[in-house]
């Protein structure tokens, strides 16, 4: 429950007390600026079923004064509200601009109730300056929270003659975060792909889509050794992920 309270309770309340009332905090002629928000190196968190990932946010900032602090909360779907580990860090990059950063911490074992909180995450940034001109940023940076998917490949008969027909078949599969397990992911379009012996790249060869079970089969006519693989390329809300190739001997 610990992580429940950090992110639910206690960040309602910051969003009543702090940031209600915008005019309380930026005054009129703040010259205070945000030049960059960065969210863990620009990547998307992904998340599994269970473990938590913990990841950075820098704002950086100018005022003609300097920095002096920053707030930062996170917004997702469903009322979704992350605060940060700890008080945000400024560090000055020159006598007017300051980078502030903060460790964020999410878990789907024990943040998340149910699968919402997957897709558009914000950055909310309060900015101070040393003559206390302040801004408040809202939406300043934005960011993907997605669910972890797993893709299966695999390629018969092996090994088959020249001409004949080679059946693929896959699961794709993603965390579901209110069982902790992860289930099919049903209607979902996935390309398979064929590397030859020898070759560097993959290509494209056709598309499936997944079934009521998230179960993936196509066929297609052998024609040389080399690798078949699905590639499913993701989405807001779920992680893109490639199959592990798997090898078919043509004969």
């Amino acid at each position: 429950m610990r992580h429940r309270i950090r992110i639910a309770v206690l960040g309602s309340a910051l969003a009543v007390t702090g940031f209600a009332a915008p005019a309380a905090f930026a005054a009129p002629t703040s010259d205070v600026t945000i030049d960059k928000v960065t969210v863990n190196g620009g990547k998307p968190i992904v998340l599994g079923t269970t473990a938590a990932q913990t990841f950075s946010v820098s704002v950086t900032a100018s005022d003609d004064s300097g920095i002096d602090e920053a707030d930062i909360t996170l917004y997702g779907p469903s009322s979704a509200v992350a605060l940060p580990m700890s008080a945000p860090t400024c560090e000055a990059s020159s006598a007017t601009t300051s980078t502030c950063t903060a460790k964020f911490t999410l878990d789907p074992d024990t943040d998340f109730y149910d699968n919402s909180p997957a897709g558009a995450w914000y950055v909310d940034a309060m900015v101070t300056a040393n003559d206390i001109d302040t801004i408040l940023a809202e939406k300043a940076g934005a960011f993907k929270v997605q669910r972890l998917s797993k893709l299966t490949a695999n390629a018969s008969p092996e090994p088959i003659k020249k001409g004949k027909t080679l059946t693929i078949t896959g699961a794709l599969t993603r965390a579901n975060w209110e069982t902790h397990k992860y289930a099919g992911y049903t209607n979902q379009s996935v390309t398979l792909e064929f590397k030859k012996k020898g070759a560097s790249a993959y290509t494209a060869v056709k598309t499936a889509k997944s079934d009521t079970k998230g179960n993936l089969k196509t066929t297609v006519k052998a024609a040389t050794d080399g690798y078949f693989r699905w590639n499913f390329a993701g989405n807001s809300t779920t992680s893109p992920v490639k199959a592990t190739g798997d090898y078919v001997d043509v004969r």
